[in-house]
């Protein structure tokens, strides 16, 4: 009896007949049918939607996988079949993942849509670099880089504008940076006459790294400002346009428009993209302590960025108190770090701001101090130290940063009575930048808003205008009823 109850318990298992999940390669032949339908129906945002789930897929990509979608898209003799496979590692029968139910279906229909094409590109592309295969990437690049000159189709816009931003990452990857500059500056130009406006934002962006990445500005600013200028259609690229631009008004000491490009592209970018934010968040610090703001503790604490912002935290506090020899312990300490975030330069204008700090400090403590000893607050290291504090002193109240006046005779700084800062403009000034960042956030967020599309070409019919009515006067009825019963 307890053997019956054993097999029994065996056999249970095997009587729930569970669905086999989805493979990769299935995965794959449904985000294939979704582009052709967005390529026939000629509806953008199919393909999008395929490019977002491709990215999903990436992990799960491998060459027998890509291998056998490539078999299933296009025709075994094609040349663009050729060359993918050429690209593709050759693996064990054994690896290959073939579904029962698909692999008994051996002559597939062969599609010869553009859409299919440059997407297997797309897909080889991103094995090819996870694979860290760099060299055989920037091959394919150049390959689908020539492809696309030839074709002009407004639903291959999509896919184009990522395998833009691969081929000048692979390329980006060996360090041949330069050599494809002149090509994105064709490729931005083809864009343009062909009013592909997505390829237009990514091509700007790439281009802008590029010089970026040389320490070209000014060649960058120039670009920007003569590039057509239109509405963002993909928040990636406008966060990224945003960064170089603050990054640019930093260099070319414009530190108000920075802060605000570089606070916005934090602000907007995803939360995943983390390591995008914490390079905003690194530019936007210094930018801050260079306006003579100091940024609050909660900037530097956020959720998996503390390691990675925490010299900027100390050099922070440096300028913070003032102390000139904190700031130069600091900057040599964490010199690789802010070399390796080009950042070097910057923190070596920032000398001025923490002299001015102490500077302020010093202003507001004492009434009457001597020369000498603002020197020797400061930690001036120099030949002549009160002739530099002089000078200094000098300075600081003719930009307006002190509130005092200077006794050359006496060798003395007498600080003036500090009066009532409510009496001044500044808390209206203060408010006033406030409701500008409100309000400009409402402007942004209205625009950002997305409706179904020709819903303003529909007209309602008298019978839906009369049902709509009806619907919402028997809705206010019953919200007043329960009205009623709460009281």
């Amino acid at each position: 009896m307890t053997q019956d109850l054993e097999m029994k318990d065996r056999s249970t298992p095997s009587n729930s007949v569970s669905l086999p999940a989805p493979s990769t390669l299935q995965h794959l032949r449904e985000i294939a049918s979704l582009i052709e339908t967005g390529s026939y129906t000629k509806e953008v945002r199919r393909i999008a939607r395929a490019v977002r789930l491709t990215i999903a897929l990436r992990r799960k990509l491998t060459a027998s996988i890509i291998s056998s979608f490539i078999d299933h898209v296009l025709s075994t003799g094609s040349e663009a079949h050729a060359k993918l496979s050429a690209h593709l590692p050759k693996e064990d029968d054994h690896e290959m993942e073939v579904d029962a139910a698909t692999s008994a279906i051996q002559t597939p229909a062969k599609h010869l849509l553009p859409e299919l094409e440059i997407y297997c590109y797309l897909l080889v592309l991103l094995f090819l670099i996870d694979k860290k295969k760099y060299n055989e990437a920037k091959a394919c690049s150049s390959a689908s880089i020539v492809w696309l000159k030839n074709t002009n189709r407004r639903t291959v816009d999509v896919i184009a504008s990522r395998l833009y931003f691969y081929y000048s990452y692979s390329y980006e990857l060996t360090g041949d940076l330069a050599e494809i500059r002149g090509n994105l500056l064709a490729l931005h130009r083809i864009a343009t006459l062909r009013h592909d406006e997505l390829g237009q934002e990514t091509l700007l962006n790439l281009l802008l790294r590029n010089y970026l990445h040389y320490n070209l500005y000014d060649q960058a600013e120039k670009l920007r400002s003569k590039a057509p200028r239109f509405e963002a259609h993909s928040n990636q690229q406008f966060c990224r346009y945003l960064f170089y631009l603050g990054k640019i008004r930093t260099i070319q000491l414009e530190y108000t428009d920075a802060k605000e490009s570089l606070l916005q592209a934090a602000r907007k970018a995803p939360v995943a993209a983390r390591g995008f934010r914490i390079q905003c968040n690194k530019w936007a610090v210094i930018v801050r302590l260079l306006l003579g703001e100091i940024p609050e503790r909660t900037v530097f604490m956020q959720k998996g960025m503390e390691k990675a912002l925490r010299p900027y935290f100390e050099l922070t506090n440096a300028v913070r108190i003032g102390d000139l020899e904190l700031f130069r312990n600091i900057a040599d300490k964490f010199a690789t770090t802010f070399t390796a975030d080009r950042t070097h330069n910057l923190i070596v204008r920032l000398r001025h701001n923490v002299i001015r700090t102490g500077l302020r400090n010093i202003s507001i403590s004492y009434s009457r101090i001597s020369l000498a000893d603002v020197a020797k607050k400061l930690r001036l290291n120099s030949p002549n130290p009160i002739a530099d504090a002089e000078s200094i002193v000098a300075k600081a109240i003719r930009d307006g940063a002190i509130d005092a006046t200077l006794d050359h005779a006496n060798g003395w700084m007498v600080s003036k009575e500090t009066g009532d800062i409510y009496s001044t403009n500044e808390p209206q000034l203060a408010f006033n930048s406030r409701i500008a960042f409100c309000l400009n956030m409402h402007n942004e967020a209205v625009r950002a808003l997305r409706f179904p599309p020709n819903t303003h070409k529909e007209k309602e019919s008298a019978e839906k205008r009369r049902e709509r009515q009806q619907q919402e006067q028997e809705l206010a009825k019953h919200i007043a009823e329960e009205d009623d019963d709460d009281f």
